[in-house]
């Protein structure tokens, strides 16, 4: 399948809501890998002991992107800025969500990520909202395309089926996930302070 082609399909299943959780814990979204987004070659080796228990939600704080082509691109520079201006391994969150609707995959599941320090990434999947959220909320989209990943993430075993989420500033001293996006993550049946 043609790059375009792939990015059209994902784009259609966001918009027509089919990324969204559903009854049937074996569904899973549909997740950009890392390949259609032309990731640079991970150098990570750090492996997380799945299944995890905790879950933390960041935003990017920086822009935001609602196409495809406007978040693939946008992830790109998120690595950019992780791997070659911070000198990380690769880029530091586990996943990436859009607001087109759309994952992307930034580590994977089985990698630990740079993304709340060296208690936290070691015991913990990190989710990252493209875009900053101090002020405005992410799309419904973007909320459902993370709440059916971490579906997805107890489906596959990678995430205990009593994960805690926790908001970026639940473990860290730092604004994120923004006030907006905290707000709303409070909210989730798995959070938790």
């Amino acid at each position: 399948m043609s790059r375009r082609c792939a990015l059209f399909t994902w784009a259609l299943l966001a918009l027509l809501g089919l990324g969204a959780p559903r009854e049937d814990p074996n569904t899973c979204c549909p997740i950009v890998p890392r390949r259609e987004w032309k990731a640079l070659a991970s150098e990570c080796s750090q492996r997380l002991s799945l299944p995890v228990r905790y879950v933390v939600v960041s935003h990017t704080a920086g822009s935001n992107c609602n196409t495809p082509a406007s978040c693939l691109k946008q992830v790109q520079n998120v690595q950019h800025y992780h791997a070659r201006t911070l000198g990380w391994c690769d880029v530091g969150y586990n996943f990436l969500i859009g607001e087109d609707g759309l994952v992307y995959e930034g580590r994977g599941w089985d990698t630990e990520g740079a993304h709340t320090g060296s208690t936290w990434n070691p015991m913990s999947i990190g989710i990252s909202f493209m875009g900053n959220y101090m002020e405005r909320s992410p799309p419904p989209r973007a909320l459902r395309a993370a709440q059916s990943l971490l579906a997805c993430g107890v489906a596959l075993g990678a995430l205990s089926p009593k994960y805690e989420v926790k908001g970026h500033r639940d473990v860290q001293q730092t604004l994120s996930p923004g006030d907006q996006l905290y707000e709303i993550i409070r909210t989730w049946p798995h959070y938790s302070e």
